[in-house]
């Protein structure tokens, strides 16, 4: 039978299309078959981008810094901005993505926004997802640009909390990238680190060798999972989920090490994103798959062979500290090789170049690494004139909008904020004229009877109750007290100075006769908080090889990069306990026991312990000097302390509280504590002579404590700020005089005052407050130590509560009050007071 001439002519034409059509186009449509949306099969020009000519982008420390300050400084407006938030969205975090997108909407620019999840991965489901994108969506209504969404970036990575889990991560990632599938404005960015090194330092939660999560990492099944599997293509979540590819690729030498100062070396970016640098694993033909499954060719396996735009985060190391070449040559150089490699011609699928203007600390917190291009006036001038002079497209390549993030509903401003204002100031009159003008108010004071003061112990009640509810961390009502909500003061500053001022009361009178008994005494206290700190290191290290107890609430620390005083590390994890797995290695590493004796390792919520240990144990020497009368040389000796820990920002010790509680800054709360209740009745006689220092303390502790009304961190949806300043100003002014870690000088006088003004409103007060309040506060007060440690117990528990992590603010008050009143029952039935220390 004959075939039909038209059925002859089209067999012909099939052949030869299948012949003679360019790869090229074949590519694309196989990539078409696979469900790529039309829009990626390009190099990104439906956001502005084109091959050759990518878009400037940069990640801020949205903390110190803004869009309108990053390009004045680079003098180029960037065309993507980043910023992160956290997976479930916290109510605090919409106020400042709402900022974020407005700023981006001034600008012109596209928003990268990075989700970084705070829940275990198989906790990120379709339901939870939908609920975050509609959440999203309905805090980007008007935004003009697109919305690129980075779920989960550095999957390969062991740093972060979802690392090295590709079982979890690709379902959570196809999750989240269909809960956005019908947002026309949003894009899907998939970005793995650089395979250079890799697998890094394996990941705590990695699957292990032998489990069934294995097989996925250990791509060429020889058994061993090492630098030649796959860098990459375990945790790729499929083409149709993927709009943009993006990879982090920065120069840096250190390894993860200690810091070093290097040169970029010639081709350097090319072989990383290509896979031909040192440890970037192994190749397989045409730069794709081996049989071992390498892919370490990112650049062709994931945005030439598979039509995707790649966005390329970058930034090059420096440590001020670490001497050798000058910033201004690593960066320039770095910077001019990134736009060399983005230039037409050459790694033309580069679609946009986000800068990690940022600053960091490596080597377990010894050392400073400032990544920003722009905050050193000559590096920022030799980039600008690099932007201009290269193919880069700058903003704003969408409609500008001003105002989009409008007036925040949680935000008061204008009469509002005044009438406010005026009810703060009219209560504090109020406050100070009921005791003079009122006779019945007489018998409130504080019958100053007992040799155990009464009103230290609530005000030590009120800074515990403080410092557990921010360490435990859930969303709740209880934030809107306790987070900087009586001024620029957390609880941790309250408990050292009165730590101090209780040590100083029961040790002073004897330092005179019987510093050896006071030595004898502090010492064995000293030894005591020594044993426990280091029991609740192993503890926890103990709970954490469980693998049924999420354990990560203890033993890392993820930076949320939100308050007043964020900085750069919002969604970094850090792991806490990096290295002590080698106690389970035989022999065991000679650097692990003087770890575990320092107390490099433990809980972030424990690790002040190690700041009381070394204060107790030179307290006897400042108690003598004090019996002796040399009162203005402590005081001069701690200032001096003060001065060069806050102006050199030094560590005496390796121990992990130093990263939080600096030694030579913090002992100032201590020893100012110590003085003050050695000299207590003196100081309080001589207050009680001259009330108007009582009226200037709690004229500044109000004026304090209205500007802290104006933070922009907000705990939840319920929180209200004052709009009394730009963001910008009050956040300069937070950095420059109420930074918390190194106490600049305005939040320590303002501890100072608070202390004053508490303890002058509890004397005046004292019968009402007690019957309010001092049943719950009192005794907490007087057990701290075990309420300090019941704390991280609970936290524990808390953590593997999954409906506890949603973020239901009503729900996580329930469990707060349910958490106070649990703490409050243990300490009055005295429950295991004979193995815990009080």
């Amino acid at each position: 039978m004959k075939l039909p001439s038209a059925a002859l002519r089209a067999i012909l034409l099939l052949l030869t299309l299948l012949l003679f059509v360019p790869a090229g186009a074949a590519q694309a449509a196989v990539t078409a078959r696979a469900g790529i949306p039309a829009s990626t099969v390009n190099g990104g020009e439906g956001l502005g981008a084109s091959p050759g000519k990518p878009l400037l982008g940069g990640v801020l420390e949205w903390g110190e810094d803004d869009a309108a300050g990053f390009a004045g400084r680079l003098q180029a407006t960037p065309a993507i901005l980043g910023h992160d938030i956290s997976f479930p969205i916290k109510g605090a975090e919409k106020g400042y993505l709402r900022e974020f997108l407005s700023q981006s909407a001034a600008s012109g620019a596209h928003a990268l926004i990075t989700v970084n999840p705070t829940v275990p991965l198989a906790e990120v489901n379709a339901g939870g997802a939908a609920d975050f994108a509609a959440q999203l969506e309905d805090l980007a209504e008007g935004f003009p640009g697109k919305l690129l969404i980075r779920f989960a970036p550095d999957m390969n990575s062991s740093w972060v909390s979802w690392g090295q889990q590709p079982g979890a991560y690709v379902p959570a990632y196809r999750a989240m990238a269909q809960a956005f599938d019908s947002k026309t404005n949003a894009l899907m960015v998939w970005q793995p680190f650089q395979a250079r090194d890799y697998p890094f330092t394996r990941n705590r939660n990695a699957p292990a060798s032998g489990s069934p999560g294995f097989a996925a990492l250990d791509t060429n099944s020889d058994g061993a999972w090492n630098g030649l599997d796959a860098p990459y293509a375990p945790y790729y979540p499929g083409d149709d989920v993927v709009d943009w590819a993006g990879q982090t690729t920065h120069h840096d030498d250190t390894g993860g090490k200690a810091a070093v100062n290097t040169l970029p070396e010639d081709g350097e970016l090319a072989s990383l994103l290509t896979g031909t640098a040192r440890g970037a694993g192994p190749l397989g033909d045409g730069g794709g798959a081996s049989d071992g499954g390498g892919d370490a060719n990112f650049y062709e396996s994931y945005a030439v062979q598979r039509d995707k735009p790649l966005l390329l985060q970058t930034a090059a190391y420096y440590s001020p500290s670490a001497g050798g070449p000058s910033e201004t040559d690593i960066k320039s150089g770095w910077w001019k090789q990134v736009l060399g490699e983005a230039a037409p011609g050459k790694l033309e699928r580069i679609a946009a170049v986000v800068w990690d203007e940022k600053t960091d600390v490596g080597d377990a917190g010894n050392t400073i690494i400032d990544w920003r291009l722009t905050r050193n006036a000559a590096v920022a001038a030799a980039a600008g004139e690099a932007v201009r002079e290269s193919t880069l497209v700058t903003g704003p390549v969408t409609r500008t909008v001003e105002g989009l993030g409008g007036s925040s509903g949680n935000a008061l401003a204008g009469v509002p904020a005044a009438i406010a204002a005026a009810a703060l100031l009219l209560g504090a009159i109020l406050l100070w004229l009921v005791p003079v003008r009122l006779r019945s108010a007489k018998r409130w004071t504080y019958p100053d009877k007992s040799s155990r003061d009464s009103r230290v112990d609530l005000m030590r009640g009120l800074a515990i109750l403080f410092v557990v509810v921010n360490h435990v961390g859930m969303t709740s009502l209880f934030q809107l007290f306790t987070q900087e909500a009586i001024g620029f003061v957390s609880g941790a500053e309250l408990f050292v100075l009165l730590s101090g001022l209780v040590l100083g009361t029961v040790y002073g009178p004897k330092a005179r006769d019987r510093i050896g008994e006071v030595a004898q005494k502090t010492g064995r206290r000293a030894g005591k908080l020594y044993v426990t700190a280091l029991a609740v290191v192993v503890l926890v290290f103990v709970i954490s090889l469980i693998p049924a107890l999420n354990s990560e609430a203890l033993t890392t620390f993820t930076d949320q990069g939100t308050g007043g005083a964020g900085r750069s590390g919002a969604g970094r994890t850090y792991d806490l306990y990096t290295g002590m797995r080698g106690l389970l290695q035989f022999p065991v590493s000679g650097a692990v026991i003087p770890a575990v004796l320092l107390l490099q390792f433990g809980p972030w919520q424990f690790n002040v312990m190690g700041l009381y240990v070394i204060m107790l144990l030179v307290s006897p020497l400042i108690l003598l000097a004090l019996a002796r009368g040399k009162v203005l040389w402590v005081l001069a000796a701690t200032t001096a302390l003060y001065i060069a820990g806050t102006v050199f920002r030094f560590r005496l010790l390796p121990s992990q509280f130093e990263d939080s509680f600096p030694l030579l800054v913090w002992q100032v709360l201590f020893v100012l504590g110590l003085v003050g209740g050695y000299y207590r009745r003196t100081i309080v006689a001589w207050l009680s002579a001259h009330r108007w220092v009582v009226g200037v303390c709690a004229a500044i502790t109000v004026a304090l404590a209205l500007m802290s009304w104006a933070n922009l961190y907000l705990a939840n949806e319920f929180d209200v700020r004052l709009a009394l300043t730009s963001d910008a100003n009050y956040r300069a002014v937070y950095d420059q005089f109420f930074g918390r870690t190194y106490l600049e000088p305005g939040r320590l006088l303002n501890v100072i005052t608070l202390l004053v003004t508490a303890y002058a409103l509890l004397t005046a007060y004292w019968k009402p407050i007690e019957r309010a309040v001092g049943w719950l506060l009192i005794p907490l007060g007087q057990a701290t130590l075990y309420v300090f440690i019941m704390h991280v117990v609970l936290i524990a528990v808390v953590a593997n509560i999954p409906a506890l992590q949603q973020g239901n603010v009503w729900l996580n008050t329930a469990a707060y009050a349910a958490i106070v009143a649990l703490l409050w029952v243990m300490v009055r039935t005295k429950f295991l007071f004979r193995i815990i220390p009080t």
